[in-house]
């Protein structure tokens, strides 16, 4: 089959489906509006029900909770198996000489580790009150981690996460979500059901039991994340002629 030939057949399949693509973007509704009753419903009863003044975060961890749940597993099955594929690389990892030279770097770097970090826990903590939440939250606490390899060296950033200890918060923060679903069974006749009580309007106290299902969250979310960028980090340490063999 000729170089003309192998393009043809594949990109034949790519325009095909490119058409499909902004065909099916073609029949959205406009920017900013919104046509079905879903969401105008949980606008007008969120707040009342759960005293949650972010209603996608209340809708995330609370009405559709057990979608959550969902992509938790979807989440922590796709880590594990990245993990699986590449363990056996492990044994050839080594460690690189990638220290930055620069201290203005390093030092900028450093304090940015630090924000970017508060800035994490902030979006986590307030993920239920204001836009933000668990997996948004979690994203950016692995990125104040991954940070500390960008600005420093990647002997930093392995001693500050250590791959054994990420799995068990990992798999902890994904059976504590499973578990506090069965909280709510027990105590209130029905999985994920809040069983705290909804608290105060707008404050840390509000939603009940959902500020515990959003820091499950955002451990898991953490932890998966970390996983991924020390197993492609260890990929990165191994001399390219391991590869080529």
């Amino acid at each position: 089959m000729t170089r003309r030939v192998r393009l043809a057949v594949f990109a034949v399949p790519a325009l095909g489906l490119a058409a499909l693509l902004f065909w099916s973007l073609a029949g959205l509704p406009d920017f900013g509006h919104y046509h079905w009753p879903y969401g105008r419903l949980l606008n007008a009863v969120a707040v009342n029900e759960r005293h949650t003044t972010n209603v996608v975060g209340i809708t995330v961890f609370d009405y559709r909770g057990f979608d959550t749940l969902g992509e938790e597993f979807i989440l922590f099955t796709a880590v594990v198996g990245v993990s699986l594929l590449l363990r056996k690389w492990h044994e050839d990892a080594r460690d690189p000489t990638d220290d930055v030279q620069d201290d203005g770097v390093r030092l900028l770097g450093l304090l940015s580790v630090a924000l970017v970090f508060v800035l994490g826990l902030w979006v986590v903590a307030f993920g239920y009150v204001t836009p933000g939440g668990g997996f948004q939250g979690g994203v950016v606490l692995a990125g104040a981690f991954l940070l500390v390899y960008v600005a420093g060296t990647y002997r930093d950033y392995h001693a500050l996460t250590p791959h054994s200890t990420l799995e068990i918060a990992e798999a902890a923060a994904a059976g504590a979500f499973v578990v506090l679903g069965f909280v709510g069974l027990a105590y209130e006749n029905a999985y994920l059901r809040n069983f705290l009580g909804i608290g105060d309007t707008g404050t840390l106290y509000a939603g009940g039991s959902v500020p515990l299902l959003n820091w499950a969250t955002a451990v898991e979310v953490t932890a998966a994340l970390l996983v991924l960028f020390s197993e492609f980090l260890m990929m990165y340490t191994i001399p390219a002629r391991r590869w080529r063999s």
